[in-house]
């Protein structure tokens, strides 16, 4: 793993430390054991390892920091976070907790241009005149159709909520 390459659990912690420290600028290691719901222990480990990947200011006992560099990065895991987690909540209509947790485990994953298109057709739905904002309704019937129901609401078809 070279210095610009980080574990998902790396990232959470840059995300966690840039929403902390926007009003101080910084964040306290009790702050973000208690966000992310780890030992003080764990944090002190990402800590170090961010830290020597230049992304972190950190000594023992001390606040954190981003760096120039830990900013850039965090702010982008933040963006495809959010991004996210509004396709799923306002597009899809996923429950909020549910939302957040898959938007959590795909920031890490999703290439940009992929999030592009889900921020992209998320905009769609929301200015398009002629998008269907009851399009969760119309798909159910669209699939009952293609099933050979006569009903919209059937058991054998109904799409699982």
């Amino acid at each position: 793993m070279n210095s610009l390459e980080l574990s998902a659990s790396l990232e959470d912690y840059l995300e966690t430390i840039f929403f902390l420290s926007q009003k101080e600028g910084k964040a306290r290691p009790k702050d973000i054991a208690e966000r992310m719901q780890v030992k003080a222990a764990s944090v002190t480990g990402a800590m170090k390892a961010l830290s020597e990947k230049g992304l972190v200011n950190y000594a023992p006992y001390s606040s954190a920091t981003l760096t120039d560099e830990g900013r850039e990065i965090a702010k982008k895991i933040a963006v495809k976070h959010e991004a996210l987690l509004h396709f799923f909540t306002q597009v899809l209509g996923i429950e909020a907790r549910e939302a957040e947790t898959f938007a959590c485990s795909m920031e890490h994953t999703i290439p940009d241009h992929i999030l592009q298109r889900f921020v992209r057709f998320a905009e769609y739905t929301e200015k398009c005149p002629n998008f269907n904002a009851n399009w969760q309704d119309n798909a159910e019937a669209y699939f009952c159709r293609a099933q050979g129901c006569d009903s919209m609401r059937c058991e054998k078809c109904r799409l699982t909520e």
